[in-house]
């Protein structure tokens, strides 16, 4: 009973760190630093949408931007939490990092990088080769 106290799912691949990484890269223009007691920091455009390890490690699971409704749902489920220093910005931290099946926080990590991109200036989108967020495919 305690895991789904706490909105972990019994069952669940762990997303491991490594796995994790790799789905941040994958992502069209996506780079990597490592900052904050070595925290992993994945950027779009210079602009952040996860972060792993370090100190994201030591206070809770993966953390990383998603939407309005996103934020609510994964909060109100028990799955995260705010983000610490970022929730006002609509960031969760995992509970833990087998809180989500990997197929739904991959699905979560290409939606924070698109998040991201969208509000970038179309100038950098070119430049990054990313498409606009209005347009759609050719």
């Amino acid at each position: 009973m305690l895991p789904q106290r706490f909105g972990l799912r019994l069952g669940c691949a762990r997303m491991t760190p490594k796995t994790f990484e790799a789905r941040c890269l994958r992502l069209p223009a996506a780079t990597k630093v490592v900052q904050w007691e070595g925290t992993s920091v994945f950027k779009v455009g210079g602009k952040m949408f996860a972060l792993s390890g370090g100190y994201t490690a030591e206070s809770g699971g993966y953390m990383f931007k998603v939407s309005d409704m996103a934020y609510g749902m994964l909060i109100e489920h028990g799955l995260a939490r705010p983000a610490p220093y970022l929730a006002r910005a609509k960031w969760v931290q995992l509970v833990g990092n087998n809180a989500l099946p990997d197929a739904e926080l991959t699905a979560y990590l290409a939606q924070a990088h698109a998040l991201i991109v969208a509000k970038l200036s179309k100038k950098l989108r070119k430049e990054l080769g990313l498409a606009s967020p209005q347009a759609g495919p050719a």
